[in-house]
């Protein structure tokens, strides 16, 4: 393997269009030091770790990034003699954690005769968890050379600490006071000076963290009477969950029938995505696998388990904790298909 010839994983950043100018600069000087010849593979991980259909909102958006990716390159080679490729990989392989994103690029390097890997500083695939410093460490430890592109783009980092209101102290006081006084299953007045003195140095110390948004009192207190609810038929769901895998269990022919689904739930926002996938995960026969915005992917258990799913029960019902009882009369999953299949 050469170091004149790069791979370069890429994904959406401030930093993208400079790593790649870096990239093809760095092939081209390497190569006229060492006399080879010059290629970069501009590759992208797709982020859905499991695909199941040839295509998909996500992928045609991964494709698009390459090819706006191969034009940025050509333009920077400026004629000279250098490679350009681009490629999709991973695309039915669960990537979870550096070390998965790291045999994958592992893998395509030596395939492929690369031997150096060139990171966008920015780059971060997962979307939540700092993976880089990680990444390059096992990449490293796995036989190729690592360089990170210069940051010579920055872009605006959002501040740790924002303004606050009086109203998101006092929830987070509430929320905070409410949770010690579950703990300690006692509301005796030692219980209650406690909490109280613990719950005011948790809002004093985050009230302008924990809360990225304002709080409005009257629909914090709807929602949390829809939750109260929610919670009762949320149980009824996974008792009656329970019964079903019991009698698949209990059946001398095992009747299951395992398939991964995926379909983009009609909730908006994070803490209502996720209250669904971990609503669908508690509820037996179901399992969230993978989530994105609001893409789920589903591991499904038996055919009754995926039409429940599909019927949009669950997902009826937290929209209705979130956005009210005009909100859970939306289109189910299903229904939702039908109208683009036609």
């Amino acid at each position: 393997m050469t170091e004149s010839r790069l791979l370069v994983p890429v994904d959406e950043s401030a930093s993208l269009r400079n790593t790649v100018a870096y990239a093809v600069e760095e092939a081209l000087d390497r190569a006229a030091e060492s006399g080879s010849p010059a290629a970069v593979h501009f590759v992208y991980p797709l982020a859905e770790r499991i695909s199941f259909r040839s295509s998909s909102p996500r992928a045609d958006a991964a494709r698009t990034l390459l090819d706006r990716v191969a034009s940025w390159a050509e333009e920077d080679a400026e004629g000279a003699a250098v490679t350009i490729e681009t490629a999709l990989v991973a695309t039915h392989e669960y990537l979870s954690t550096p070390n998965d994103y790291a045999d994958v690029l592992v893998r395509y390097a030596n395939e492929h005769e690369l031997g150096l890997a060139v990171f966008d500083p920015r780059y971060d695939p997962i979307g939540s968890t700092p993976l880089l410093p990680s990444l390059e460490a096992e990449v490293r430890r796995a036989g190729l050379a690592v360089e990170e592109a210069p940051r010579n783009v920055e872009s605006p980092s959002q501040p740790l600490v924002r303004r606050g209101t009086i109203t998101q102290f006092f929830a987070l006081f509430a929320a905070a006071f409410a949770f010690y006084l579950l703990l300690a299953g006692s509301v005796a007045p030692f219980e209650l000076a406690t909490g109280a003195i613990s719950a005011g140095i948790v809002a004093v110390a985050l009230w302008r963290v924990s809360l990225t948004s304002p709080v409005a009192p009257r629909d914090a207190i709807k929602r949390l009477a829809r939750f109260g609810l929610y919670v009762p038929f949320l149980l009824w769901e996974i008792v009656k969950a329970n019964v079903e895998i019991a009698y698949i269990v209990l059946h001398p022919d095992l009747p299951i029938d395992p398939e991964m689904v995926e379909f983009d739930a009609a909730v908006w926002s994070a803490l209502p995505v996720t209250t669904l996938a971990n609503s669908i995960t508690l509820t037996p026969g179901t399992l969230t696998v993978d989530v994105d915005r609001q893409h789920l992917i589903i591991h499904t258990l038996t055919g009754s388990a995926r039409e429940e799913l599909f019927a949009g029960t669950l997902e009826r019902a937290v929209r209705f904790v979130f956005y009210g009882r005009a909100a859970a009369r939306l289109p189910s999953p299903f229904e939702r298909r039908e109208e683009d299949d036609t």
